[in-house]
């Protein structure tokens, strides 16, 4: 036990840019595998059901973002509460946060897999399903929600894994979900036969699999943080405690389905089908870049979280230095690639439909515009987020979602003569105004940590990185 606690103990004592190497390469390969999934999935099903399963897959977008809100609200709060307790050493809470998480995952779970599959036609049909795409997208759907429970839990404990100082099996969980889905998704969809629901199926049971593995690694009475009976009951302090951080990333990703429902749904009415399918393509391209910076985030989280627990401040402020570099870095990389590469892209998923693959590599540019400054305001969230401050989280992303894209995508295509081009641009234009306003609450936030860590010992200061 004594070994396990030392463990803990290097995230405020190792050179920060060291940490951050070794939490966030795993996270940021397991990421990047992860998106990597979606696209081929998505190449299985464009290249083995077609264009209109494509299509039909976008409109799920708003539904998959929904139930990953709920899931992240648990899982991010209650493994950025538990960074914070054992920087604090307090690893009976720690104990008890696990315990919770896992409960608070199987509730949340089963009630919107429930509430979800009942409502599920008229949602689609809200979203701007048509009679083309309206089936694709129930039968994709049904799947998932069969298997959400599988799901939140799997998410959970990969964030717990992270946490507890064990990022390469939280990459190995992950990087194992895609190689079964990877295997087993051509096999159900063409072998098989079942099509789209064959796509699903594979992901659930990758999950399955997986979250198999990962209880098993929380079985092990010899760590210091393992699942206990005694444990395994509501503690309501947690739950609340958890559930405020768990807010910032909910309310994202809340803000994120209301968006692409309102993106969905403009689409459609101007552009119809293919233009939602355009945005499918597009986003499931550039949401490999982001899911890389989120991978970084994965990694920076844990560490900025213990330090400040600690009171570390100088390291705090160091860490998010290494992210900030490394995400725009990240960022510009898929600039390039979209400017350049977007129809060899977007012909991979839609190689019988011209007009889909010249719609989709236009949108592509346009919305990857400013990615270059988009990695500040990925890492400001979740930096916010890693310090218990929810409050300053939650404002920067419903600042940007609700202020920023909303407003853009009900005025400017009255403002264009072709109303597509008024959807497309209202992401950059919101991309530019969210980074002005994430680059001063960070500037702010650092200005009065240096205050804080003014007086600290000068040998900790001066700490090798």
């Amino acid at each position: 036990m004594q070994d396990d606690k030392e463990k803990f103990l290097i995230l405020g004592e190792r050179p920060v840019g060291q940490l951050l190497f070794q939490y966030a390469m795993p996270a940021i390969v397991a990421m990047a595998a992860s998106s990597l999934y979606n696209i081929i999935d998505g190449i299985f099903i464009g290249q083995g059901v077609g264009s209109a399963a494509i299509m039909g897959l976008a409109l799920t977008m708003p539904v998959m973002s929904l139930t990953g809100a709920f899931g992240a609200m648990v899982g991010v709060g209650g493994s950025t509460l538990m960074s914070v307790r054992l920087g604090q050493r307090d690893y009976e809470a720690a104990k008890k946060i696990l315990g919770n998480v896992l409960l608070m995952n199987v509730v949340m779970g089963l009630s919107l897999q429930v509430v979800l599959q009942l409502s599920l036609v008229p949602v689609l049909r809200f979203f701007g399903a048509s009679d083309v795409t309206l089936k694709p997208a129930y039968d994709f759907m049904t799947i998932i929600l069969a298997g959400n429970v599988v799901t939140h839990l799997y998410l959970g404990l990969n964030a717990l894994l992270r946490s507890t100082n064990r990022p390469e099996k939280a990459m190995r969980a992950t990087m194992g979900t895609v190689v079964i889905n990877c295997a087993l998704a051509p096999l159900f969809i063409f072998v098989l036969g079942w099509g789209i629901r064959g796509a699903a199926a594979a992901t659930v049971t990758a999950q399955l699999l997986m979250l198999c593995w990962q209880v098993r690694l929380f079985s092990r009475k010899e760590d210091l943080i393992h699942i206990q009976r005694k444990y395994l009951r509501i503690d309501t302090k947690i739950v609340r405690q958890s559930l405020a951080i768990g807010l910032s990333p909910f309310l994202i990703n809340l803000c994120a389905c209301l968006v692409t429902i309102l993106m969905t749904r403009s689409l459609s009415t101007y552009g119809g089908d293919y233009a939602v399918g355009a945005y499918g393509i597009a986003n499931r391209l550039l949401m490999l870049v982001a899911l890389i910076v989120i991978g970084l985030n994965q990694g920076m989280q844990p560490i900025a979280g213990y330090n400040y627990g600690a009171k570390k401040y100088h390291r705090v402020v160091e860490v998010l230095r290494w992210a900030l570099l490394f995400g725009t870095l990240v960022t510009t990389i898929g600039f390039v690639v979209a400017m350049f590469w977007a129809e060899p892209c977007a012909r991979l998923f839609a190689s019988d439909s011209p007009e889909l693959i010249e719609m989709s590599a236009h949108a592509m540019r346009i919305l990857s515009l400013f990615f270059p400054i988009v990695g500040l305001c990925i890492v400001a969230t979740a930096f916010f987020q890693s310090l218990g401050k929810p409050a300053i989280a939650i404002f920067l992303s419903l600042t940007r979602q609700l202020l920023f894209i909303v407003p853009a995508l009900l005025l400017l295509p009255r403002l264009f003569s072709d109303p597509i081009e008024g959807v497309w641009w209202a992401y950059p234009v919101s991309d530019v105004l969210a980074f002005v306003l994430a680059a001063f609450m960070l500037w702010r936030q650092v200005k009065k940590f240096k205050k804080e860590y003014i007086t600290t010992d000068i040998d900790d200061i001066k700490e090798p990185n």
